[in-house]
Order: C-alpha cells, then sequence, then structure tokens
C-alpha cells in the first residue's frame, strides 16, 4: 500500500512540479512581450517567447533539487497522505547517475535519460499533426494544443490563443496599467516582480553565479543559457546552413536572415530591423537620446557596448593582441578585422558590382551607393549622408570642434575623425605599417600603398576624353580635368587665391597661419607639410627613388620624372593662346606669359630689382643674404641654388645628358641645348620693340637696343 502510494505521489509531484516550474517560468519570459504595444511585434516576440519557455521548463525540470521538489508539492497540493520522514528519506538520496558528455548529475535514472537527449539529439515525442518532435511528452503535449484547441481562450484584442492564465497575463499587454515605479529611472512595470528584476540594473546586485567561471546574472534565465557555454550544448539548430543556437529565440532571430524577415520598422525613417532591440539602438539616432554617461569625462552614449568601450580609453585596456605583429586591440571585433589585412581575406562581397570588404559595415555602406539611400541628413544645412558617423564628421564642420588632439607637445593638432589623428601620428612617429609585396616599400597609409600598387599592375583605365591621358584613378582624371575647364573650386578666404586641388589649398593656408611643423633634422629647417620635408631631407642623404626607364636617369621627386619623360614622348600640353608656344609645364607657361605682359610681380626689398619668376627671385635674394647653402663636394664651391650646384657637378663627371637631335652635340645645360637647337630651327623668339629685328638670344637683344636704340633707353631715364 505504501508503495503504491509514494508511486502515485511520485508521479502526481512530477506533473505538478512541472506545472508550476512552466506556470512561474511563463510568467518570467513573457515580460518582455507585455511592454509591446503593437500587436504584429507582440505576436512575434510571444512566439519566440513560448519556443524559449519549453527549453528553460525542461532545464529548470532537471536542476530542481529534491528539496526544492518537496517544497513545490507541499505549497501547491498540501499532499498529507505521506509521512516527513518518507519524503526525507527521498529528498537526501544520493545523485549517482552523472552524465558522460558534461558531467552533470541525477538522482534517478530517467532524469539522465532524458538530459542525454539533450547530446544525442534524439526527439522520440512527434506530433501527429505536423510531424514535428520533442525530447519531453510534456512539451509534446503543450504543443498539440495548438492543433486541437483544446482549453484554449481567445484575445479579443488580438485574435491570438492561449489557455486561461497565460491569456490573464497576455491582456495586460493591451489593458494593464503598469502601477510598479522605479524610483531610480521612473520607469513602469505591470509586476511588482518585473519591477524587482529591474531594480538589479541600479543595485548592480546579480544573485546568480556560474559554479564554472564565477560569472555573475540578474536573472536565473540569463544563468541557464549562460552555463549552455560551458556545457557546449547547442541544441537548436538552422535546417538552411545547419548552424546551430543555444536557445530557439537565437535560432529564430537567424532565420530571418534566410527569410529576410525584418517585422520592427522605425517610426522615424520606415528602416526596418529583425530584433526590437537594435531598432531602438537606431531610433536615438533621430532624437538624439544618449542615456548612458561616462563617470569619468561626462561623455554620453546611445549604447551600453559603446560606453563599455569608451572606458577602456581611460584604463588603457588592449586585451586582445594580434599574434602575427603584436599590435593590441579593445575589442575583439577589431582584432578580428585586423587579421584579415594580414590574410587579405575580404569575405563581404556586393551583389551588384562584385566588389569585395574585409568589414562587413563596409560592404554595407558601400551598397547604399546603387541603392541611392542617403538616410541621415544635417539639419544646418540639408546635405545627406549613407552612414551616422559620417554626418556626425560633417556636423563638427558647423560646431568647429575638433575633439582629437595630437599628443605630441610641438604641434597639439587637432582633428574631427579619430582615424585622421592616427595618420597625422605617424608623421611623428615614422610608422608605416602598410609594406608593397612587390617592391617592400612601406606607406604610412593605406590609401598611399592602394595607389603604389597600380605603378606595378601598370594599370590606367580613366582616360581624358580631351587630351587623351590617362589615369590611374577616377579622382586624378578629375582632378586633371580641372587644367581644361580652368576650374578652381578651392579659394583661400584670406588671399583669395584659388586651387584646381584641396590639398593645394590646405597646404597654402598654413603660409597665412605660418604653422610649420615639420621640422628637418639634419639643418632644422622647417616647412609646411610631411611631404616638402621628406623631398628636402633627399638633398642631405642624396636618394633618388625615380627612375626613367627611358635613359636610366634618376630623380628625387616622381613630378619630376614625370616631367622628364615628356622630353623621351615630346610631350608638350600647356600652349600659349598668343603666341601658340607649348610648354611641358603649366609653370613655364606662365613664365612665358610675362614676357608678353612685361610682368614682373616679385620685387627685391634691399636693392627694388623686379622679376617674373618666384624662383629667380628668391636665388637673388640670396645675394644680399650671403647664403650659398649648397657645397660641391669634389672642390668645395659653394652655390646659391641646388641646380647650379648639379650642373657644377656635371664638371666633374663630364656629364652632358642633353644631346641634340640633329646633330648629337650634348649639352649640360637644357637652356643651353634649347639655344643651340635654334640655329638648326632658324627660330629667333627675341624681338626688338622698336625696329622689329630678331635674335636667338635674350643677351644679343640688350646688346642690340644699347647699340643702336640709346635713345630711346636715355628718353626713358629721363621719365
Amino acid at each position: 500500500m505504501t508503495s503504491a502510494l509514494t508511486r502515485s505521489f511520485s508521479v502526481e509531484s512530477s506533473e505538478l512540479s512541472s506545472a508550476a516550474i512552466s506556470e512561474r517560468q511563463r510568467q518570467s519570459l513573457l515580460k518582455d512581450s507585455e511592454k509591446m504595444s503593437d500587436p504584429e511585434p507582440c505576436r512575434i516576440k510571444q512566439e519566440e517567447t513560448e519556443e524559449l519557455i519549453d527549453v528553460i521548463v525542461k532545464e529548470e525540470r532537471e536542476e530542481l533539487s529534491e528539496d526544492e521538489e518537496k517544497h513545490q508539492i507541499k505549497s501547491d497540493l498540501e499532499f498529507q497522505s505521506v509521512t516527513e520522514d518518507s519524503f526525507l528519506i527521498k529528498t537526501t538520496a544520493v545523485k549517482a547517475f552523472t552524465c558522460t558528455q558534461c558531467g552533470k548529475s541525477f538522482g534517478n535514472k530517467s532524469n539522465l535519460n532524458r538530459h542525454m537527449r539533450i547530446h544525442t539529439g534524439e526527439k522520440p515525442y512527434k506530433c501527429s499533426h505536423c510531424d514535428k518532435r520533442f525530447i519531453h511528452s510534456g512539451n509534446l503535449k503543450i504543443h498539440e494544443r495548438i492543433h486541437t484547441g483544446r482549453s484554449l481562450f481567445t484575445c479579443t484584442y488580438c485574435g491570438k490563443s492561449f489557455r486561461q492564465s497565460y491569456l490573464h497575463q497576455h491582456m495586460l499587454i493591451h489593458t494593464g496599467e503598469k502601477t510598479h515605479k522605479c524610483d531610480q529611472c521612473h520607469k513602469t512595470f505591470l509586476r511588482p516582480s518585473d519591477l524587482k528584476t529591474h531594480l538589479r540594473v541600479h543595485t548592480k546586485e546579480k544573485p546568480y553565479s556560474c559554479p564554472e567561471c564565477g560569472k555573475g546574472f540578474s536573472q536565473h534565465s540569463s544563468l541557464s543559457l549562460h552555463q549552455k557555454i560551458h556545457t557546449g550544448v547547442r541544441e537548436f539548430v538552422c535546417r538552411e546552413c545547419k548552424k546551430n543556437f543555444i536557445t530557439a529565440g537565437d535560432l529564430k532571430k537567424h532565420q530571418m536572415i534566410h527569410t529576410g524577415e525584418k517585422p520592427y520598422k522605425c517610426s522615424h525613417c520606415d528602416k526596418r530591423f529583425s530584433q526590437l532591440r537594435p531598432m531602438k539602438t537606431h531610433e536615438r539616432i533621430h532624437t538624439g537620446e544618449k542615456p548612458l554617461s561616462c563617470s569619468l569625462c561626462g561623455k554620453s552614449f546611445n549604447q551600453s557596448s559603446n560606453l563599455f568601450r569608451h572606458m577602456m580609453i581611460h584604463t588603457g585596456e588592449r586585451p586582445h593582441r594580434c599574434d602575427q605583429c603584436g599590435k593590441t586591440f579593445m575589442r575583439t571585433s577589431e582584432l578580428k578585422r585586423h587579421l584579415r589585412f594580414h590574410t587579405k581575406e575580404k569575405p563581404y562581397s556586393c551583389s551588384e558590382c562584385g566588389k569585395s570588404f574585409t568589414m562587413k559595415s563596409h560592404c554595407q555602406a558601400h551598397q547604399k551607393i546603387h541603392t541611392g539611400v542617403r538616410e541621415f541628413v544635417c539639419f544646418e544645412c540639408g546635405k545627406s549622408f549613407i552612414r551616422a558617423e559620417h554626418l556626425k564628421q560633417h556636423q563638427m564642420t558647423h560646431t568647429g570642434e575638433k575633439p582629437y588632439a595630437c599628443s605630441h607637445s610641438l604641434c597639439n593638432k587637432a582633428f574631427r575623425n579619430p582615424a585622421h589623428l592616427k595618420t597625422h601620428e605617424r608623421t611623428h612617429t615614422g610608422e608605416k605599417p602598410f609594406t608593397c609585396t612587390q617592391c617592400g616599400k612601406s606607406f604610412s597609409r593605406s590609401t598611399c600603398l592602394h595607389r603604389h600598387m597600380l605603378i606595378h599592375t601598370g594599370e590606367k583605365t580613366h582616360k581624358c576624353d580631351q587630351c587623351g591621358k590617362t589615369f590611374l584613378r577616377t579622382s586624378d582624371l578629375k582632378v586633371h580635368l580641372r587644367v581644361h575647364t580652368k576650374e578652381k573650386p578651392y579659394s583661400c578666404l584670406e588671399c583669395g587665391k584659388r586651387f584646381t586641388q584641396q590639398s593645394h589649398f590646405n597646404a597654402h593656408q598654413k603660409i597665412h597661419t605660418g604653422v610649420r611643423e615639420h621640422v628637418c633634422y639634419e639643418c632644422e629647417k622647417t616647412f609646411i607639410t610631411a611631404g616638402e620635408l621628406k623631398k628636402h631631407q633627399r638633398i642631405h642623404t642624396g636618394e633618388k627613388p625615380f627612375t626613367c626607364t627611358q635613359c636610366g636617369r634618376s630623380f628625387t621627386q616622381s613630378s619630376h620624372l614625370h616631367q622628364h619623360t615628356m622630353i623621351h614622348t615630346g610631350e608638350k600640353p600647356h600652349k600659349c593662346d598668343q603666341c601658340s608656344k607649348i610648354f611641358l609645364r603649366a609653370s613655364e607657361l606662365k613664365i612665358h606669359l610675362g614676357f608678353h605682359t612685361n610682368e614682373k610681380p616679385y620685387s627685391c626689398s634691399e636693392c627694388g630689382k623686379s622679376f617674373s619668376q618666384q624662383s629667380h627671385f628668391k636665388a637673388h635674394q640670396k645675394i644680399h643674404t650671403g647664403a650659398r647653402e649648397f657645397v660641391c663636394l669634389d672642390c668645395e664651391k659653394t652655390f646659391i641654388r641646388a641646380e647650379h650646384l648639379k650642373r657644377h657637378q656635371m664638371i666633374h663627371t663630364g656629364e652632358k645628358p642633353y644631346v641634340c637631335s640633329h646633330c648629337n652635340k650634348t649639352f649640360r645645360n637644357p637652356a643651353h641645348l634649347k639655344t643651340h637647337e635654334w640655329t638648326h630651327t632658324g627660330e629667333k623668339p627675341f624681338t626688338c620693340a622698336q625696329c622689329g629685328k630678331s635674335f636667338r638670344r635674350s643677351t644679343c637683344l640688350n646688346r642690340h637696343t644699347m647699340r643702336n636704340h640709346t635713345d630711346v633707353i636715355n628718353e626713358a631715364t629721363h621719365i
């Protein structure tokens, strides 16, 4: 009799304790869905919650101690037939059955057998209506009510059906007044249990601790999910890609990738999301809400993850290290992205044009180029942007904010963009992390490396339809076209001077500010840009990295090589509209035009002599200062200008690189070659304004004027 009664009690207590746990867990898990006012999101969240309930109820059933079972049975049933002693014998039984997979222990073999189904994936209980399978028979019974409609009650607001107790909980979503208010942040809740859980956010209380790693949690359900990380149990498998997940909710979210379902819509811009939380975070972009503040500097953030990452700036913590180059990072995601630079992996590909990217965000931003979506609008000027961070950086142009300051005491330069600061600091450290795999040359910027690589490939796909010149990049072609259109879109507010390129404009502005932050350590000469310093340093090192493939001549600057190659090609793109004379360089044309206008804008303050060229003016000034900084290492003769030294050195080397195309006579000076060639062509470009006689050399014209037109000179002198 006692044995039969005990067996009866065991069966009933097992079923009822499961029901009690199920009821308690459903009330706990339905909290989030009650906070949603829209019926459609409510439906999705409720369905997700219903699936998650089965998992957590199952684990709770397995983890519930025998003592908890006793308390549950006594409180719910008040079963008086069984004596206290006989029950205590049951509750103090040793958990003798241990799982060989994860080490978990159970009081009886049937519980162990049920648990083993998690590892084996066995689901012996099959629904006769839809073929869905379950690990536990209790879960199957709950599921079958969906098909049979047994004991279901329908919500009059949204039409969803529930058992009576769940309908009461569900109705609070539509009708329930949130009477329980948090005195810390004034958030309201339907139930006191919800408020109690919420208060742990403020008190930082985490009463549930993981026995494996010690991590604390504010909710028992969160601990239960976390523990699956240690056991390795990921029982929810995606049928599309076979990826597995810890919870049914995670699986459901993942499946939206395959279905494309995005049920949550932003109320400001119609953007849709597959999850509620990202939608709420996104809406803060429109509202400007930043509820999370840094306790050290007061900076506000719209996401807790952003605040957490920001705090690492103060602590200096960079726990993630690259085993390839030793670089450290704040986040694992940053390290993961960085490793792709070593592996050259670009896993994200644009479906429109096939372009590949190392980062998903870059791919998504790129795809907006095809769709034309520019959802982030500046309220100051109406300009729109593809990405929120681009808008944020743009807004700093209105506020004048430059929050990222250089840490080097000599320059204290500030930037709007942290990436620009990082690149700038490399001018001080000399760091060049981007290396060419072809020739080993290193660069401080990835864009510079990318441009350099095109030199090896030789690919110039962008052609000017005006002159046929080809370029490596569209940006280069765009800048080049301004030569033909005469467009100069960048204007200096100080002096009104205009420029075709922004980089030239930026460099020019430093003339007015007087900032010359780049110092040569050899001679302490200062320069406006790092590029100018680098070019200057080649005077000291003698480095000439740019070599002509035609004649082998080397140059200190790429622009000099480019101009030199035109000698071989015969290209002279700049034409004088007065006399049709053509020139290699725009600067030469500009100087030439001075002969027609007789303009000499550069005047010496010492002696009043005027010059048509700035270089001649600067060289002349050195006569007064006595500066002769260019020294011949062979004979120690000094020179005012570098080109004078260069020509002088040819006396020692015997070099005469300039060859006449008519008679093969050679010259050290290109000007001498040019004058010589006029003997073959008969050209006499210097004409007397008084009698019209022409000469090959300007010196001959000057002598002619002095001998034959002295009266005109005297009249001009008297005037």
